[in-house]
């Protein structure tokens, strides 16, 4: 009997129309469009405007429904969707069944997952699992944050890195030689205080005083989130491609996450994989955490063909990260 995997079979995406620049940023905070450049790589990203929608369900319907127009499907067939967030419309209910909804997959059960940066890569782990039990057959992954309602506008070290956007791919069972083939995934929650927010969960819930002194928008130690973030996405993909026999060549594809121009780079170069391999477009978007990826794939759908040997991998706060290794399950069209 042949072996059942989980392969991607489409994927969607949607970021908001409205683009900060760095000169904008410039009129914001003490900062200049050359030092962004040079310590992040980004000069623009998009922002989710009241004008335009709230709540990362609005971008997660606007994503479902470019998966829909590209790859038509039943919304009554999904079973499950799987959505991945740090900034959920609400504590609760979740917003996995708030898009559900929305866009009538009334037949899916729904729940929200939080894993940071590692978001999407962690909810692929979650929604391979229940297809390759063979309970479903079809899963829906969904990833984005609107990171600006937590970004410190008065914060020159973080305010610069993060913007909007939310990708979904479908997820589907097959018995061929692609799709999901291997995935490493870890964490460490022994030194949360170098990348969190502070106030605003059940440990220290909003007062008076965690809004003065500013503890809802994300604190980062940049140098101890690189320095962690790159030799632990290194050490992942090295331990994934050694156990696939993968070598730098037979990678078609690198897609990191999208935090740091400079530790996307780190990654590659240990990695030996060539630049025009990796997936990059943090200058346009920067961080939307478990966005980054998805949206990753959402641009470059139609340069990706059937059998591509792709690697994602991703780390975020937590520490969550980890590596996945998939072959691309189609061709364009």
């Amino acid at each position: 009997m042949s072996k059942v995997r989980a392969v991607i079979t489409g994927v969607g995406g949607y970021v908001p129309n409205y683009r900060l620049t760095n000169a904008e940023l410039e009129k914001m905070v003490d900062t200049s469009d050359e030092w962004i450049l040079q310590r992040i790589g980004i000069k623009e990203r998009r922002i989710l405007k009241p004008e335009e929608g709230r709540g990362i369900s609005y971008l997660a319907v606007k994503a479902v429904e470019d998966l829909k127009r590209k790859h038509d499907f039943d919304p009554l067939s999904v079973e499950a969707v799987v959505f991945a967030t740090s900034t959920p419309d609400y504590i609760l209910p979740n917003s996995a069944a708030l898009t559900a909804y929305r866009t009538g997959l009334t037949r899916a059960f729904c729940f929200d997952i939080e894993a940071a940066c590692s978001g999407f890569i962690y909810a692929l782990e979650v929604a391979e699992g229940f297809i390759t039990s063979g309970k479903y057959k079809k899963v829906l992954v969904i990833a984005g944050d609107i990171l600006s309602i937590l970004a410190n506008y008065q914060d020159r070290n973080t305010c610069p890195i993060f913007g909007d956007g939310c990708g979904c791919v479908m997820l589907e069972a097959t018995t061929e030689e692609v799709g999901m083939m291997d995935s490493i995934l870890r964490s460490d929650g022994s030194i949360p205080e170098h990348l969190h927010v502070a106030a605003g969960g059940s440990f220290r819930p909003t007062s008076h005083e965690t809004v003065d002194q500013r503890q809802h928008y994300i604190y980062q130690e940049g140098r101890v989130v690189f320095k962690h973030a790159v030799s632990n996405m290194v050490s992942v993909c090295e331990e994934i491609a050694k156990r696939n026999n993968l070598t730098g060549q037979d990678i078609d594809w690198i897609v990191p996450h999208q935090a740091n121009l400079r530790i996307i780079d780190a990654v590659a170069q240990r990695l030996d994989v060539s630049r025009e391999k990796v997936m990059i477009n943090i200058e346009k978007f920067g961080n939307t955490s478990a966005g980054t990826i998805p949206i990753c794939l959402w641009e470059w759908e139609p340069r990706l063909r059937k059998g591509d040997n792709i690697i994602l991998t991703a780390f975020g706060a937590g520490f969550t990260w980890g590596a996945t290794y998939l072959k691309w399950g189609y061709d364009p069209t």
